[in-house]
Order: structure tokens, then sequence, then C-alpha cells
């Protein structure tokens, strides 16, 4: 399979499956990645995803080199401008959370299929970095827009300007990362991870989400007044009756999304 779809209660797995080719994404794992992520957006009964790749050496290596980009070059070379929705899922909006498990280089594309994530864990052996100008292009995907809000301007633009990744322990230091597992633990601990999120109310931590990616690049006032729509729109919700409810008589929630 193109794209490995595993469901663990509300958590689904997602892993590139292309090893032989560093899971890099040619216009069929494109296509079948943005199916993937299209699905868990639509199934209610998903709440969160971790994405990883095959192996234990590379999360991703981006684009597909010998097809994907002369593909999409040669039309835009044509005079095109073809959306460049790299991994079917980079520039198209979202409602759940998703988390990168880094299990090696996470490369151009793949460090901006990461950087679309909401969290990031990596392994001891992860690089990540945009090495785009390295091949005259630039990043397409989001990396230029979301690594400046992951990590320090300076150190992005180093990292853009360059090409040149930096290793787990460095993306750890600058919060590109949230934290460094080993390897053999790294999958159990995202998926962990995604099982305490799931756990939540779902309603709940869609509009927290939202909420927290919506604040970003506005004034304050602005980031409050949205802050405060979502507070009282959640509010309204069973979930939060629930939740209280399930608090004040000592027992775990039975939250429904409704």
């Amino acid at each position: 399979m193109p794209i490995d779809v595993e469901r663990d209660g509300h958590v689904a797995v997602l892993t590139i499956n292309r090893p032989e080719a560093r899971n890099a994404l040619d216009p069929g794992h494109q296509e079948a990645l943005g199916a993937a992520v299209a699905a868990f957006e639509a199934d209610d009964d998903l709440r969160v995803a971790v994405l990883t790749g095959a192996g234990d050496t590379v999360f991703s290596a981006g684009a597909d080199l010998k097809t994907l980009i002369p593909a999409y070059r040669d039309r835009v070379r044509a005079g095109e401008s073809p959306p460049w929705n790299f991994g079917g899922f980079t520039t198209t909006p979202r409602t759940k959370p998703m988390i990168a498990a880094i299990n090696g280089h996470a490369l151009a594309g793949g460090c901006e299929m990461a950087l679309a994530c909401d969290i990031r864990l990596a392994s001891p052996n992860a690089t990540i970095g945009l090495a785009e100008t390295r091949w005259a292009i630039i990043p397409g995907a989001g990396g230029t827009v979301r690594l400046p809000r992951a990590v320090p301007p300076g150190i992005a633009m180093e990292m853009i300007l360059t090409g040149d990744p930096v290793d787990a322990a460095e993306a750890h230091r600058t919060g590109l990362v949230n934290r460094v597992v080993p390897l053999p633990e790294l999958l159990p601990a995202a998926v962990a991870l995604a099982h305490r999120i799931a756990g939540r109310g779902p309603l709940a931590v869609r509009a927290a989400r939202a909420s927290v990616l919506a604040g970003l690049g506005v004034d304050e006032a602005t980031a409050l007044a949205g802050e405060f729509a979502r507070f009282v729109e959640v509010m309204r919700t069973d979930d939060a009756v629930e939740g209280a409810t399930a608090f004040a008589e000592r027992r775990e929630p039975r939250y429904r999304g409704r």
C-alpha cells in the first residue's frame, strides 16, 4: 500500500510506505496521502492522527525529484500556476490535530509535512530541514510560513537560505520538535500522546486548536475576541455539560462530539 492506515480507537496512524525511495512522494503517493488525510478528517470517530514514515531512517525526503517535481515544473514553465498542495494536505484547511513522529530525515517537503502537523516528536537520528534552495527552488508548501512560526525567525532564515538541516537535538533546543524520543519508543509515544488528546472533549480540542492558529499573527484584541467566540460556542455543547458532570461524579467523561 502506498500509505498504510491503521485505526486504534479514535486515533489513526498514517505511514508513508516507500522506504526504497526514502519515503519521497511520487504522484501516486501524494494522491494517496491526501486521500488518507481527507478520510481522517471526514470520519467523526477519528479524533487525532499520527503521521510517520516506514523504516527507521527516513520520515520523508519530500517530493520525488525524478517524477513529481519535473511534472510540476513543466506545467509551471508552460505558463500554468497549478496548486502545490504537497502531501495532499499541507495547504488544505484541517480541523483535527495531527502529530508527526519524525523517525529520521525530514527534508524539503518532508519537513513541510511535519510543520503542517500540530505537534512534532523526533527520534535522535532525525534531521530536519528545507533543502529547496540547493536545487534552485524555494519551499512552496508552507515552509517559509510555518518554520518562522515554529522557531525564532533568525534560525528559520538560516535554515531556509542555506538549505542546511538541523539535527534532533538542535530541533528540540529551538522548539521545532516537542521532544526527542528513542527510536523504538517514538511511534508508541506519539500514539500515546494522540490517545491523551483523543480522550479530551473533541469539540473543545478542535476549537482550542483553531483558536491558537487564528491568534497567530493578529493583534491581541482580535485574538481574544476570537477565543471568546469559540469559548461560548463550546460552552453550549452537550460535551461541556458531560465534562462538568463527570468531574462532579468522579468518573471518566463520555464525550460524543456534540
